[in-house]
């Protein structure tokens, strides 16, 4: 009878997901404050909000698959995944930037300031538990 393999939890998607989560709570505050600059804020501000999270969401994916390969796949497509979603975000850029109804310093402070403060709000819960949010380990049981 051959063993069970054990059933590992898809880690890169939890924490994908829980960013995602605090993205679309911080959202209103990122419009309500790109509203400063007008509707063409809100809309830039808007489509930054969409480019961070399914950035979040496509590193997940990425390091999800890589992660059934084995450790060279994880480095492989750690690497080239953040080159592909950089190039991804350029060609947003270059194509947004000659709409009229683009701002383009809120788009561009929106992508880098989501991109950065969604990882340090994550950054706190994961230094806090040892682990990713709802990854923590389960009690042990009184039973022995």
């Amino acid at each position: 009878m051959a063993a069970e393999e054990p059933v590992v939890p898809l880690v890169e998607r939890q924490v994908a997901l829980d960013i995602v989560k605090h993205g679309l709570m911080a959202a209103p505050l990122v419009l309500l404050v790109s509203a400063i600059r007008g509707w063409d804020g809100v809309a830039s501000a808007a489509i930054a909000l969409g480019i961070v999270l399914v950035n979040f969401l496509a590193a997940a994916a990425i390091m999800t698959r890589a992660a059934k390969s084995g450790p060279t796949a994880i480095g492989a497509a750690a690497l080239g995944g953040y080159v592909l979603r950089l190039a991804v975000i350029l060609v947003a850029l270059v194509l947004l930037r000659h709409q009229p109804w683009i701002d383009l310093p809120t788009l561009g402070f929106v992508i880098v300031g989501t991109h950065l403060g969604l990882l340090v709000w994550e950054m706190k819960y994961v230094s806090l538990t040892l682990a990713a949010p709802g990854l923590k380990p389960a009690r042990p049981s009184g039973d022995q």
